[in-house]
């Protein structure tokens, strides 16, 4: 079911790389799957503003759902009805802001499978003999590190894994939820650095492009274009 986007990602990916090779030599694979996961945010902004703009709202509604589960704290099943007309009276949808982590979700299987097959519509993956530094993109951590943990290639992973922290932490101070479901939003960035353990190291990169991209743009959403659309 992927053999098509993962052909298609692979003629973007090996084309960006080709461009970019004369100005980052041996970078130029890894610099494309960047600059490809760009791209796919790019084209995802109209519903990341969407998602900001249904936060804002749910936050403005929330005094009114507090009071709703007030009333209705013995009746669960009429104050999910009850909340449910409250959202849609007001035009705002409980799943906007999920849209943009789910629309992603293709696109991340997309590049895993892209750098896990050693063929592609038919021919060698040439990708597969890519690095970034010493690392092969096609490989994960645990695949690396039986060679030392601080070897070359699994130097570059806890490089990204620090990475990956450090956005994390930036996105779980700027949780503002309270209660059981704030301990969860604020812990759930830092799955990304598990998750990079296990998947090719291309993917990895792609975790790290997107979860970057999406703390600046929850910075500049919330704080000017939301602002702008009222």
């Amino acid at each position: 079911m992927l053999d098509f986007p993962v052909s298609v990602a692979a003629a973007l990916v090996g084309g960006l790389a080709d461009v970019l090779h004369p100005f980052a030599g041996g970078l130029a694979t890894a610099l494309a799957i960047v600059v490809f996961t760009a791209a796919v945010r790019l084209l995802m902004v109209p519903l990341s503003v969407a998602a900001a703009r249904g936060e804002r709202a749910r936050t403005r509604l929330m005094p009114e759902v507090q009071k709703l589960q007030r009333k209705h704290a013995k009746d669960p099943v009429r104050l999910r009805r009850e909340t449910a007309a409250l959202f849609e009276a007001e035009g705002v949808s409980p799943a906007a802001g999920c849209l943009p982590m789910l629309v992603q979700v293709p696109f991340f299987m997309v590049m895993y499978r892209l750098f896990v097959s050693a063929t592609v519509a038919g021919h060698q993956n040439l990708l597969l003999t890519h690095t970034l530094l010493a690392a092969p993109l096609g490989q994960n951590w645990i695949g690396v590190v039986g060679a030392g943990l601080f070897s070359p290639p699994s130097l570059v992973f806890l490089g990204l894994f620090a990475l990956l922290a450090a956005v994390a932490t930036w996105s779980s101070r700027r949780v503002t939820a309270e209660g059981p479901m704030g301990t969860v939003a604020r812990l759930v960035p830092f799955g990304t650095v598990a998750v990079a353990a296990f998947v090719p190291l291309a993917a990895g990169l792609y975790l790290l492009t997107t979860t970057a991209w999406t703390a600046a743009e929850r910075t500049i959403l919330h704080r000017r274009v939301v602002a702008i659309g009222h």
